[in-house]
């Protein structure tokens, strides 16, 4: 059966479903009581008829009344009512209609528990529960499987973490210092409606909040010292973790999924994006279980972590890259992940006979089936950083003398694209801006005489020297097309606490990524010390807390002796295979 025929098929008993369900029920403000007697609300989306149906639950910070525009839910509730679903949308702890204070992600395991519980006992749920959302809505649902609650039978976490100190507030040592301050400042406005403030209080707190939202790249993120930021400070709406704690193992466990994937027991489906700020979590929760041996799938677009259409960044993917397209052997995103879940939540579903993993090919543009991640069929190759700029596989000389450059905190990177969490400018962005900056280092390929497929994970190995005793190490993988475009594919940080002049050894991750660089295409790697204000600028002195600054002389080396390379988990041009699609 072809894929066409198969989403026709699927396309004509949805339909059927439709007709059958044509009205949907909606209560609004359903309250469930928590164990601790706190009450939280929820929207409830039901089809007609009297069932049973099987109940998906959405947990968000996010407000329950605009789930249908939120990115990280991607269903309309009516139309998963529609499709024979009961579908729930509750406000968590703390926000919008629920009752309780709000700690970000410190409730959601036991509140997790109880609302499931409350869900499948709903009139006309047939005792099973499944979740969507991401994000954070995709956190919540880990903590509700590890919690284990004995109707939820799936997760379908989107974009979430396993490490926070990997992905959400930190990476490599460094704060994500955007993510945590422009979160806490959009998610203030709701808190602030909740302390008591008269009208023209409210009225001058919210105007000010606006304000500094608005003004972070030009003056927030840029306050002293970062482990205190003043504009946090100016309003103590709530964070996900304090910056200066960001790295701090203790202060994230509440939220960090790693090390309990074994007490998590159903079934999940995993979706991602190669542009995504917590792609590499989203990848190791699907593989860790699988090893467990847990049904794990896997789906990685080319998406950011909120922009799902064709067109990412810079470049345009294609039409059925989109989340929306029918490109699936479902139909889109949804209706894949629909299907997996009316699979494990009722006794009538289809089996699900496609490959575990679907991955979008950058470069080629084109979906593909995998029977495994990582592929066993790629294999690592060793390209060199060589004198002058050059990157290829052609050995190091002996004796080379370093790069060097120079990194001002008073005067960082700027971050321009990528996998950022929040913030406009997301994805793949032209780099030739950057890479003219002095403090900016760049390896570039010959032409490329046939195509290259890279996917997988990747690393950076470099020698390095500071005059710092404390710094950072950004490195880049881009492609650079024919007209000299360099667009970032991925990338990483690694924060060095070493003693200055000492030169070591270190390796940067940066995490995974699926393209063919084409032919006529070059590759190319940057090597930096900031990429601000995604990451918070190393102030050079050993001291994060302080207000104090210096600039760092830095050397990067590249003889045979002192070897810095990239590692491409490069896949053999005679094994590819078709797309999926």
């Amino acid at each position: 059966m072809t894929v066409d025929t198969k989403a026709q098929e699927l396309s004509s008993v949805m339909n059927a479903e439709m007709d059958a369900t044509a009205s949907v029920q909606v209560d609004f403000d359903v309250p469930a009581r928590m164990r601790d007697g706190v009450v939280l609300r929820a929207d409830v989306y039901r089809p007609s008829g009297v069932g049973p149906w099987p109940t998906l639950v959405v947990r968000t910070p996010y407000n329950k009344g605009g789930a249908a525009d939120n990115v990280w839910n991607g269903f309309s509730p009516t139309e998963v009512a529609r499709s024979g679903f009961i579908m729930v949308i509750q406000d968590v702890r703390g926000r919008y209609a629920s009752d309780g204070v709000w700690e970000p992600l410190r409730h959601e395991g036991p509140d997790g528990f109880d609302t499931i519980a409350w869900a499948a006992q709903l009139a006309g749920s047939n005792g099973r529960v499944g979740m969507v959302g991401g994000s954070y809505c995709g956190n919540t649902q880990w903590q509700a499987a590890i919690q284990q609650p004995p109707a939820l039978k799936a997760i379908t976490p989107l974009m979430t973490w396993t490490d926070p100190s990997e992905a959400l507030v930190a990476r490599g040592g460094a704060t994500q210092i955007s993510v945590i301050t422009s979160w806490s400042l959009a998610a203030g406005f709701d808190w602030l409606s909740r302390q008591r403030l008269t009208d023209k209080e409210m009225t001058d707190r919210v105007a000010s909040l606006v304000e500094d939202f608005d003004g972070l790249e030009s003056d927030g993120f840029w306050g002293l010292p970062i482990t205190d930021l003043p504009v946090l400070r100016r309003y103590g709406t709530p964070v996900f973790v304090e910056p200066g704690a960001a790295t701090d193992v203790d202060a994230t466990q509440h939220m960090r999924v790693r090390g309990s994937h074994p007490r998590v027991q159903v079934p999940s489906l995993h979706s991602g994006g190669w542009y995504d700020s917590c792609l590499q979590g989203t990848i190791d929760n699907f593989t860790a279980m699988r090893d467990l041996g847990r049904e794990s799938r896997l789906i990685i677009g080319p998406w950011t972590h909120e922009d799902f259409g064709n067109r990412i960044g810079a470049q345009d993917f294609g039409i059925m890259s989109s989340r929306n397209a029918g490109a699936h052997p479902n139909g889109s995103w949804s209706d894949e992940v629909l299907a997996f879940l009316r699979r494990h939540l009722t006794d009538d579903a289809p089996a699900i006979t496609s490959a575990p993993v679907r991955i979008f090919v950058m470069g080629l543009n084109q979906w593909r089936d995998e029977d495994a991640w990582p592929l066993q069929r790629s294999r690592d190759v060793r390209w060199n950083l060589h004198p002058g700029g050059g990157l290829g596989a052609a050995e190091l000389p002996l004796g080379a003398e370093p790069s060097e450059i120079d990194y001002d905190p008073a005067d960082p990177v700027p971050t321009h694209g990528g996998t950022l969490g929040v913030g406009p400018g997301r994805g793949p962005i032209d780099q030739t801006l950057v890479e003219s900056r002095p403090d900016v280092l760049t390896f570039t390929s010959a032409v490329l005489e046939e195509n290259l497929e890279v996917t997988g994970r990747i690393r950076v190995r470099l020698h390095v020297q500071s005059t710092a005793p404390s710094t950072d190490w950004v490195a880049r993988l881009c492609d650079v097309d024919p007209d000299g475009r360099s667009l970032n594919l991925t990338d990483g940080i690694l924060r060095i606490d070493s003693g200055a002049d000492e030169a070591q050894e270190i390796e940067i991750d940066l995490w995974s990524t699926s393209n063919v660089f084409l032919a006529g295409h070059r590759i190319r790697v940057q090597v930096t010390n900031s990429c601000f204000p995604r990451w918070d600028r190393n102030l050079n002195t050993g001291d994060q807390r302080g207000t104090e600054f210096v600039t760092a002389h830095q050397r990067l080396y590249h003889d045979a002796s002192r070897p810095s390379y990239i590692e491409l988990p490069v896949v053999p041009e005679e094994e590819e295979r078709a797309s999926g699609t």
